[in-house]
């Protein structure tokens, strides 16, 4: 029976759920040393003193390291356009520019003696005025980089060069919304480990999104010859995004373990993680809509600024996401977006579940119904009226794009039918008419995705192993997601093979030769089509020994799926050759060895990225008197061409949704008007629990992508992109009598009730 298309069980899990997993924390590295950084205090001062004495001294250390002691360059920009004047040191240099950037490394033989040392450091800051937010950033009054002459890392333009035609408009409205700062949470921080091998060569240990670009900035950093740095990644316990690169302090651990001659390992705890892993969103979008009585919209302005923090990582490239992907799903003709990025005295941000898809689709479908408002129309109308046919496709956006397929309308009509939109606005208008504190809202996110859009190719490699299972490399970094059960079962699909005959191996660059990153809901696409391209040259190549064996031509042969063997076609009940036969076969004509030498590999970039899409409708009961908002349910209609795994789908939809429901109401980082964090653990940053998450209703639809062979879009990261707005313009429905056209998330009680009372 083919596995593809139905719910597969995940192989991943059983060594999970045994304890048998391999975390970095666990590693066995005998004699490791701890590592631990004092990071400043201060979100912008001059080092004016660093005195490491007493720590040096200390019972139980072993080194302490400062930027003086350290001969290397800089951490690797993301792109060589950013100023190279805002490079970011491994150690501060002269000055610190956020709370949390490391100051001193302290190396010692255990977690104690690494807290009782890190008091003893002295850093005397001289403290610079600070610059918090993108309008102080923008106003360059205070420079983080004088040498940069601007606080700006980025400023350009996607669609429309001039002016749009606004005055040609019968309504135009504007709007300014924030898309709040959030820190990615993942359960495992940014833990790493490093050790040198006799042979001068170091192998690294990540919890990460790619071993092989990983190993390419420690390369860079250290100055050697890739084949010198082996990088080692198995379990990871999430990243979303965060973990796309090292940081600093994971790549200085190859110096101090150096310096030590043993083993290093850093193990950060969550407040640390919370000021020292990359934070995302962090946004100020300023809207202006226009179109005509009818619903039509025909013109969308739109200046994105964001927040890169302290150095600029990947925060920068967020800003042309979202600007790309505008007007997401609609027939808008005249699109003009302007992006910039600004330094400021926080963490720096980088990509984070969506990577700047989330930000256009609250942009976009916020500011539809702040248009649907202003002509006095339902938003869901507006939205009909304005979405992109089936039969448009594939179809050119103002922004450059081009979408593959797709059918919005049907995705919309499912999920309004699901949730029996008619009954609730009846419902609605009874509890507005009774004057009843507890309203009803409905809201609605129709959206698109761009998937496999992170340049590059993927790996692929199967080997038919001498007991006739088959070995499968991978290029692509899971953390959660699921690629062994996915690659296993294409694998299986199209040899017969069994999945407890498939062995998955990833995460390890001196065992898999080249792979890229698992980012932009890419993996599917790029490396299952390279595994699946490898394995059907593993079968050709097969079908010619079995002809051998079968003393037939090769034409003559066919696969029977059923028994995962080969017999002569129109003779199944004949002689057979099965897989075990098959790697005798290689056995006995290959190396002296007895290794395989059936071997077939594959790298796949495909024709393009994908567009997945989806409609969500979200119902809240927002109580007026206190603020109070109750998410009573989340229907979610979710396209990804192909189905491989529903199983897998959904459950990268629910994880997607939470995150994205708890950014439209619970979840932000805030810093004080100083750059002093304000959420920097789980008892202030309202992470939500599954007490705080509806039960999610999903389903799924499949219009194929030609841009790939198996027809596959993503949809990782989904959830986070229909999720806020869904919830953000329910809330604003069911205020929107009282006057209420706009609440910025995280949509508090207590920002909620100031809302209500201030309409």
């Amino acid at each position: 029976m083919a596995l593809f298309g139905t719910k597969v069980l995940r192989v991943e899990d059983p060594h999970l759920l045994r304890g048998e997993s391999t975390y970095v924390a666990n590693v066995d590295l005998p004699g490791a040393l701890h590592v631990g950084y004092v990071t400043s205090t201060l979100a912008h001062g001059r080092i004016v003193s660093v005195d490491v004495d007493e720590a040096r001294r200390a019972p139980g250390v072993v080194d302490v390291v400062t930027a003086a002691d350290v001969d290397l360059g800089p951490a690797p920009p993301v792109s060589p356009d950013y100023p190279e004047a805002m490079a970011r040191p491994l150690l501060a240099t002269g000055v610190v520019r956020f709370v949390g950037e490391p100051i001193v490394a302290i190396v010692a033989e255990s977690a104690a003696a690494l807290e009782d040392a890190a008091e003893l450091v002295v850093v005397d800051l001289d403290p610079l005025p600070e610059v918090v937010g993108v309008e102080a950033a923008l106003g360059g009054e205070v420079l983080l980089f004088p040498d940069a002459g601007t606080n700006q890392v980025n400023d350009g333009t996607k669609g429309a060069e001039g002016p749009l035609p606004f005055d040609e408009c019968e309504v135009v409205a504007e709007a300014t919304f924030v898309n709040q700062r959030l820190a990615p949470c993942p359960i495992e921080t940014r833990v790493a480990a490093a050790e040198w091998t006799a042979d001068d060569r170091f192998t690294f240990y990540a919890s990460c999104q790619g071993a092989h670009p990983v190993r390419n900035q420690l390369a860079a950093v250290y100055g050697l010859d890739r084949s010198q740095v082996r990088v080692v990644t198995r379990d990871v316990g999430g990243s979303f995004g965060a973990k796309g690169r090292a940081y600093p302090e994971e790549l200085l651990l190859p110096f101090l373990a150096r310096r030590a001659g043993r083993p290093v390992r850093f193990t950060p705890d969550r407040s640390q993680d919370m000021v020292g892993l990359g934070h995302s969103r962090a946004q100020r979008q300023s809207v202006r809509i226009g179109g005509d009585r009818d619903g039509t919209i025909r013109c969308l302005e739109a200046d994105i600024v964001g927040d890169a923090g302290a150095y600029p990582l990947v925060g920068p490239n967020l800003v042309v996401n979202a600007s790309t992907l505008l007007p997401g799903p609609y027939r808008v003709e005249h699109v003009r977006a302007r992006f910039r990025s600004v330094v400021t005295n926080t963490t720096p941000t980088t990509a984070y579940r969506g990577a700047g898809r989330p930000e256009a689709a609250a942009l976009v479908d916020r500011a539809v119904d702040v248009f649907a408002a202003e002509v006095g129309m339902d938003p869901i109308e507006v939205r009909r009226r304005n979405l992109i046919g089936p039969d448009e496709f594939p179809w050119s956006s103002p922004t450059g794009l081009s979408y593959d397929s797709g059918d919005y309308v049907t995705a919309l009509d499912r999920a309004l039918a699901a949730v029996a939109i008619d009954d609730l606005r009846v419902e609605q208008r009874r509890r507005i008419e009774a004057g009843e504190e507890r309203l009803l809202g409905v809201g609605c996110s129709v959206f698109i995705d761009r998937t496999a859009g992170v340049p590059g190719s993927e790996y692929g490699s199967v080997e038919l192993r001498p007991d006739g299972g088959v070995l499968v490399l991978t290029g692509s970094s899971p953390y959660g997601q699921g690629h062994h059960t996915a690659w296993a079962t294409l694998v299986a699909d199209r040899t017969g093979l069994p999945l407890d005959r498939i062995q998955v191996v990833h995460g390890d660059t001196d065992v898999v030769p080249r792979g890229g990153i698992t980012g932009g809901s890419r993996s599917a696409q790029k490396a299952g089509t390279a595994v699946v391209q490898a394995t059907e040259e593993l079968v050709d190549r097969a079908r010619q020994l079995a002809a051998d064996l079968l003393e037939a031509a090769p034409a003559d042969v066919v696969l029977d799926l059923d028994r995962g063997a080969f017999h002569v076609a129109g003779s199944p009940s004949a002689a057979t050759v099965d897989w075990r036969a098959v790697a005798e076969r290689v056995a006995a004509e290959g190396p002296a060895d007895g290794s395989s030498a059936l071997r077939c590999e594959s790298d796949f970039a495909g024709e393009g990225p994908t567009f997945p899409f989806g409609a969500y409708v979200a119902v809240v009961e927002v109580d007026v008197a206190t603020g109070a908002v109750e998410l009573a349910r989340i229907v979610t209609v979710d396209d990804a061409g192909t189905i491989l795994n529903p199983m897998l789908a959904e459950g990268q939809v629910h994880g997607g949704l939470a995150q994205g429901i708890a950014q439209a109401l619970q979840e932000e980082f805030v810093y004080d008007e100083h750059g002093t964090p304000l959420t920097s653990s789980f008892g202030d940053y309202m992470l939500p629990s599954a007490a705080d998450l509806p039960t999610f209703e999903s389903e799924l639809m499949e219009t194929p992508s030609p841009n790939n062979p198996l027809g596959f879009k993503g949809i990782a990261e989904s959830g986070t992109i229909g999720g806020p707005p869904a919830v953000q313009n329910a809330v604003i429905d069911a205020l929107s009598h009282l006057g209420v056209r706009h609440v910025d998330m995280p949509l508090t009680p207590e920002r909620v009730w100031r809302a209500v009372t201030g309409a």
